[in-house]
C-alpha cells in the first residue's frame, strides 16, 4: 500500500509563490536547454515584488546571456546586437543598472572603441551574437558566468 501526502500551503505561502518569477520556453529543436534549466542564481528566485524594474531586468538578461554562452564553442564570445541606430555588435565586457529602471552595457565595438548602452527597461532590445573572440586570446571571455555567480554573491563583477 503506497501511502500518499497532501500538502498544504498557507495563505502566505500562495501568495508568495504567486508573485515568484515565471519563466516559459518552447523550443523547435527538443536538444536546445531553455535558459530556466539550469541552475537559477539565487537572486532570480526572490520575490520580484521588492525589486525595481532595473534590478529585475539586470539578473534576467544574465540569465540569459549565460545561457547564451553554454551554446557558444571556445572560438567565440557573446556580443551584443543593438535595434536602431549604426551601433553594430557589441563585445559584453560588464552589464549595470541603475536603481528605478535604467540597465547599462558596456563593452567594445567591432572596431576596438570603447563602447556604453544606456538603456531604460521600457526600450529594452537586446540581441545576443555570437561574435568571434580576438585572435590573440587563448580562451574567449565569459562575462555570463561572472555575472551570475556575482548574483549568488560570490564575487562583484
Amino acid at each position: 500500500m503506497t501511502k500518499t501526502t497532501m500538502q498544504i500551503d498557507t495563505s502566505a505561502e500562495l501568495l508568495e509563490n504567486d508573485i515568484l518569477p515565471k519563466c516559459r520556453e518552447v523550443h523547435t529543436n527538443p536538444e536546445t536547454q531553455a535558459a530556466t534549466a539550469h541552475d537559477m542564481p539565487k537572486a532570480l528566485s526572490e520575490p520580484m515584488a521588492k525589486k525595481s524594474p532595473a534590478q529585475w531586468a539586470y539578473e534576467r538578461i544574465i540569465m540569459y546571456i549565460q545561457n547564451f554562452e553554454k551554446q557558444l564553442d571556445n572560438d567565440h564570445e557573446v556580443g551584443l546586437g543593438l535595434a536602431g541606430g549604426m551601433t553594430g555588435v557589441i563585445k559584453i565586457e560588464g552589464l549595470g543598472y541603475y536603481d528605478p529602471d535604467i540597465v547599462t552595457y558596456y563593452g567594445m565595438n567591432e572596431g576596438g572603441a570603447r563602447t556604453q548602452l544606456i538603456q531604460h527597461v521600457s526600450q529594452m532590445n537586446v540581441t545576443l551574437v555570437a561574435s568571434p573572440k580576438h585572435i590573440d586570446q587563448p580562451e574567449p571571455n565569459r562575462i555570463g558566468f561572472r555575472l551570475a555567480s556575482a548574483l549568488d554573491g560570490e564575487e562583484t563583477a
